[in-house]
């Protein structure tokens, strides 16, 4: 595999970094956080110090993408989260599975708000709900669905959203629409390849091909059938720069990067199946409730996986 040196992956542009002390001033304003993971990296685009500012506001888990996965791995990340308290809503913002059970939930966020706000002699007001997470997690195209019509930019790129502004849903709910936010650094390597092999951070922020020599390395023994379809070279024993020399060799006219931002791609738009990049199992033990069932051993999750990825519906 490619070895994940500290400089596999480098970031954090100058607005990301204004984006997160304006969200942070923004947050003392909130009422329900609604925290936008990557259903197919969902430890990895968790992004601690977001938590940190959140604090003990109240807070819904969006497992968007949630189709880009295969179904028993999503029942095992609803598990995961269930049992730790946190309540877990499966979306795909491109065309609205899960989204009314989101909008519903902030619904009544906003009753017991208002509930508060009486009993303390207050009138009741909108309730005020931030949509958080890295950068391409499908924020802006959630709120999209959620209000009903497009409010705010949104594509399949990281980096659109940048500056927060606030969305008014009805009488009852404002959403805040917030930039992607990056910490300052991550000293796991292998989150952050997993974070830009799902375009989840900007792709100033690696090589290509570097990180196509890792997306190879997980997809290779899962979906081989789907890449030797797709490229028209056998996966074999290759190793992954042999691979990629061959595709680009085959494809590009010898162009490596060009070779590696296919592989990217398709993985990205689901053309190798539905693939999960995690499970609950690669969770820090210390996070794992003694009652949740044993992971899925590697040969499970593989058949699992080359089972799925021919349904593409």
């Amino acid at each position: 595999m490619e070895e994940l040196s500290t400089n596999l992956i480098q970031w954090y542009p100058g607005h990301i970094a204004k984006a997160r002390r304006q969200l942070q001033e923004q947050l003392k304003q909130v009422d329900l956080v609604l925290e936008v993971l990557d259903a197919r990296i969902p430890l990895a685009s968790r992004h601690s110090e977001l938590l940190q500012l959140i604090g003990d506001r109240p807070r819904l888990v969006i497992l968007n993408r949630s189709d880009m996965i295969p179904a028993g791995f999503l029942r095992r990340w609803v598990t995961w989260f269930e049992s730790h308290n946190e309540q877990i809503f499966p979306t795909n913002s491109q065309d609205g599975e899960g989204v009314k059970a989101v909008l519903k939930a902030a619904h009544q966020g906003g009753i017991k708000v208002n509930e508060r706000r009486v009993k303390r002699g207050m009138r009741p007001r909108s309730v005020r709900v931030a949509v958080v997470g890295f950068p391409n997690v499908g924020k802006s195209a959630l709120i999209n669905r959620m209000v009903g019509k497009r409010v705010v930019a949104s594509a399949a790129k990281p980096g659109v959203t940048r500056q927060l502004r606030w969305v008014r849903i009805g009488e009852d709910i404002d959403l805040l629409d917030s930039p992607g936010i990056l910490p300052p650094r991550i000293d796991d390597q292998i989150a952050a390849a997993r974070l830009a092999i799902c375009d989840d951070i900007g792709q100033a922020a690696y090589v290509a091909s570097r990180v196509a020599l890792v997306a190879y390395e997980i997809l290779s023994p899962l979906v081989p059938k789907r890449l030797n379809e797709r490229f028209g070279v056998e996966v074999g024993s290759l190793t992954g720069e042999s691979w990629l020399e061959a595709v680009a060799e085959k494809k590009y006219q010898g162009n490596i990067e060009r070779a590696a931002d296919h592989l990217l791609l398709d993985f990205r738009k689901g053309q190798l199946g539905r693939i999960s990049l995690e499970t609950p199992a690669m969770a820090p033990p210390a996070a794992f409730d003694a009652q949740i069932e044993e992971p899925l051993s590697r040969q499970d999750s593989v058949l699992e996986h080359e089972a799925e990825s021919l349904d593409l519906s």
